[in-house]
């Protein structure tokens, strides 16, 4: 997905420097780029199998809308699992910085973050802008966007396909705490003839039960939603009846990471 917010602006001519935020994360490879204090770009593109093939298939996007990451008025910072894969950036920063202050820059200085990426779920509480505490559960899949992906696959749906059959269906509980043992029992509920609504609804809400926990560690009563499930807005309403608060996200969120990066630049 790419959006360009420059407004016909002329790129790096138009306000100097820029700033350029690179989120590496298991799934997906992000960028955002700051002219001054505007937020004029964002792109994504899904990571594959090599970070640093997916840093310069990035280099290579914003170059092609005007941003040349080698240009020396370019101030590049790398975040994410595979930020050190980032030859062009001038530093790397850890994930739980970036993804907080891109979460202050969206949300406000006093929330707390629910980022749920691919391979790992945060749970972060901001005040004053500044990380007070934070939580991730980075050893097991499950919790996570894969989790949810490896599921959809088996009931042979998309991942927006599988939010409209939650939707529809009454929640089967998945007990397994493993993606491996899960995946197993999702093959057996399809076995028994188990409605794929009732699974689907199921799958969802096994992701919102190992995430409130680490919710619970850090605290916080305003909530917010990082990370590639921001447009799901069935996990969403299912997050939110859990913490029993509004969640709040945008489209935008999915980038929090890289607008970080991009506002730790010098």
């Amino acid at each position: 997905m790419t959006t360009d917010c420059k407004e016909q602006m002329g790129g790096l001519d138009a306000v100097k420097p820029i700033r350029v935020g690179i989120d590496i994360g298991s799934t997906a490879a992000k960028a955002a780029v700051f002219e001054g204090d505007k937020l004029a770009f964002t792109t994504a593109i899904p990571t594959g199998y090599n970070s640093a093939d997916a840093a310069a298939r990035l280099a290579e996007e914003l170059r092609l809308q005007g941003y040349d990451v080698e240009d020396p008025r370019a101030s590049t910072v790398a975040t994410g699992y595979g930020r050190i894969s980032v030859p062009f950036a001038d530093k790397a920063v850890t994930e739980i910085t970036c993804h907080g202050r891109g979460a202050a820059f969206l949300f406000g200085d006093d929330v707390t973050v629910v980022d749920v990426g691919g391979q790992d779920t945060k749970a972060i509480r901001l005040a004053k802008g500044k990380v007070a505490k934070f939580v991730m559960n980075d050893k097991c899949s499950a919790g996570t966007g894969k989790f949810l992906e490896i599921m959809a696959n088996r009931l042979g749906v998309s991942m927006p396909e599988l939010s409209v059959l939650a939707r529809e269906g009454e929640p089967t509980p998945i007990s397994s705490m493993c993606t491996v043992f899960a995946e197993s029992e999702v093959i057996s509920l399809i076995g028994r003839g188990i409605p794929r609504e009732d699974i689907a609804c199921g799958v969802i809400d096994s992701v919102v039960a190992k995430v409130v926990p680490l919710v619970s560690q850090v605290g916080g009563d305003s909530y917010v939603l990082t990370g590639g499930l921001c447009d799901e807005a069935y996990v969403v309403q299912r997050l939110a009846g859990a913490l029993g608060a509004p969640v709040r996200t945008t489209p935008e969120a999915r980038f929090a990471g890289a607008i970080g990066a991009a506002l730790s630049a010098s």
